[in-house]
């Protein structure tokens, strides 16, 4: 299945991004502030587009820019520009994004990558719907819709002192949060069957079932993202069905739950431990296999086992684990 805004398409089966999508055919009627959370390689970008195709911003500009690719120091020039002569290498006056996208909507991924001046100008910005360029002496109005997204819990950070509260509270208006591939693996099938299409129209491609199969299995840790790539290879060799050797590696690596299995052989087969020693070889295994799925991430380690933060923080500390990678 297909949803459609303009140009844009959102191809799922799934009835959690259905109902994300009805919900955010609801909040493009307004004006709000949107903040999208998900893992890296979820869509984030298509759904920030979606929404503004959706809107009555629909034929305004559509701006955007990952936070995270560009160096601090030019975060404030690239967001609210720079008169002639504010730094050394300014030699000419440039628009920002918030003056580039205005009477449109700016996108603004990786929100959780700000530091902490540019979040305080970036409320400033947000409040008086004005900016001022560096350099400058005068303000200029502008009228945005504000979408954000990030790849971490940003309640977390605020926790931490790391992002401010009253700039959380200011964008954090209406929260989308976009399941990872592997909490909608109906999806899966379908979206590799769009992309066949997609990267090799003129070919009549198909997955065997063996690879349908393998498909299915896999966690997808980069999401669709990683999908696209790797139907993306798959489309560029391959002539006809793919099968399971036409894969790459790590989809036949078998399905989490029986790594997991591999690991606790002993525990399991011998016999010779007691069943609080089995139930402990298992989840000290789980948490490992956590951490090192979200690369040592915690918060996201917790939320892929269903547990709070402080209860995962619990459980590494019971098993030792504690000296694992930070968020």
């Amino acid at each position: 299945m297909e949803l459609h805004a303009s140009t844009i398409a959102v191809v799922t089966q799934s009835e959690k991004v259905r109902a994300i999508l009805a919900r955010v055919a609801t909040i493009a009627r307004s004006d709000t502030s949107v903040l999208l959370v998900g893992e890296t390689g979820v869509g984030k970008e298509l759904f920030a587009d979606y929404l503004h195709r959706l809107s009555e911003r629909g034929d305004r500009p559509f701006v955007k820019i990952a936070l995270s690719a560009l160096p601090h120091e030019l975060l404030e020039s690239e967001l609210f520009g720079h008169e002639r002569g504010a730094f050394t290498t300014a030699i000419s006056e440039k628009r920002g994004l918030f003056e580039v996208a205005h009477t449109g909507t700016l996108f603004l991924d990786d929100i959780d990558d700000v530091p902490m001046p540019v979040q305080s100008k970036l409320l400033r910005v947000l409040e008086a719907q004005q900016v001022m360029r560096v350099g400058g002496t005068t303000t200029i109005p502008v009228d945005v819709r504000l979408i954000t997204a990030s790849k971490v819990e940003l309640k977390e950070l605020v926790t931490r002192n790391l992002f401010r509260a009253d700039l959380y509270y200011r964008i954090n208006v209406c929260p989308v949060e976009i399941p990872p591939l592997r909490h909608r693996r109906d999806d899966v099938p379908l979206l590799a069957e769009h992309f066949l299409r997609r990267f090799a129209p003129q070919k009549p491609l198909r997955l065997s079932s063996d690879a349908e199969r393998a498909f299915a299995s896999y966690d997808w840790p980069g999401n669709v993202r990683e999908l696209r790539n790797i139907v993306q290879r798959l489309a560029l060799f391959a002539d006809g069905e793919i099968g399971v050797a036409d894969l790459p590696p790590e989809l036949n690596n078998g399905h989490p739950v029986e790594a997991l299995v591999k690991a606790c052989t002993r525990c399991l087969v011998e016999g010779t431990m007691s069943y609080n020693d089995v139930v402990a070889c298992l989840e000290s295994n789980l948490l490992r296999q956590a951490l090192a799925e979200s690369g040592g991430n915690r918060t996201r380690a917790a939320k892929a086992l269903g547990l709070s933060l402080s209860t995962l923080r619990d459980k590494l500390r019971k098993f030792g684990l504690e000296a694992a990678n930070g968020d």
